[in-house]
């Protein structure tokens, strides 16, 4: 079986990085495309440098070029820059993995026009275990419906520029599905000042930005004289990296489609 080819968006940066590193490193997968945004200081050099390997290709600004040869894109940049190599992929006709996070209900829907004509995995987070967790958070929820204020916790490296996090969107937006509510009518993102008491059926994020801080998610079932907590903790990007492989994997079969990480795992 030929080896997969993909291409990786954002190739200079942390995730960047890890995705080539793992890509470099799976016996199924060639790495075919590198692209970074026009000005990178990065542009011409091999993605694979800093790993003291050659990967027979060169970071380019030109998506066109950094497609060619590629089967499918992996994306971890900004809502903008994924929509923009969207539709390059679309003309193209090459697949995509995104896991990139912040995307409006507007952008979000190109994306699923995209995926008219084009296979797409899109998920907050890649992270097998993360994906686990939601399906867990769905039981419990269910489970505690009645006497438990639900609060979700979630703390990232200090250069993420969105808030609260995809995963914890799509945390809450497990919860509240399961319970019936809709997130954008329960959720509450701050709290300041004399609030009054808490309405208990809302549910609450508080977000954590500092250092390096991978990712780590907490959702919180707090009831009387006892809590349950369900908690992930990332302490390398690449376990988003390995799930973001498994992902690529998976649309090798698929002509188009919007598929999300419970379509790969078959959870």
């Amino acid at each position: 079986m030929a080896a997969l080819r993909v291409a990786i968006a954002g190739a200079s940066g942390r995730m960047g990085r890890m995705l080539v590193e793992a890509v470099m490193a799976a016996d199924d997968m060639v790495l075919a495309g590198a692209l970074d945004v026009a000005g990178s200081p990065n542009l011409g050099q091999d993605p694979a440098g800093f790993l003291g390997k050659t990967s027979g290709v060169a970071i380019t600004a030109d998506l066109r070029a950094g497609l060619a040869q590629a089967d499918v894109l992996i994306d971890f940049t900004r809502p903008e820059g994924t929509l923009a190599h969207l539709a390059a992929c679309r003309e193209r006709g090459v697949k995509a993995v995104i896991g990139t996070t912040g995307f409006n209900d507007a952008q979000k829907a190109q994306v699923a026009e995209h995926a008219g004509h084009i296979a797409i995995v899109m998920a907050p987070n890649m992270s097998v275990g993360v994906n686990v967790v939601l399906k867990l958070l769905d039981t419990a929820a269910r489970a505690l419906s009645q006497g438990f204020d639900i609060e979700i916790v979630e703390a990232h490296h200090r250069h993420k520029v969105d808030a609260p996090s995809g995963t914890a969107l799509a945390m809450g937006e497990v919860v509240a599905s399961a319970l019936g509510r809709d997130l954008r009518q329960c959720a509450v993102y701050g709290r300041e000042g004399v609030t009054g008491e808490r309405d208990p059926s809302t549910i609450g994020f508080a977000t954590i930005r500092g250092g390096d801080i991978v990712g780590d998610h907490t959702v919180l079932f707090a009831g009387t004289g006892e809590r349950i907590e369900i908690t992930h903790k990332s302490s390398s990007r690449a376990t988003y990296a390995q799930g973001s492989l498994r992902a690529a994997r998976f649309l090798a079969g698929k002509p188009s489609g919007l598929y999300g990480m419970n379509d790969v795992l078959g959870i």
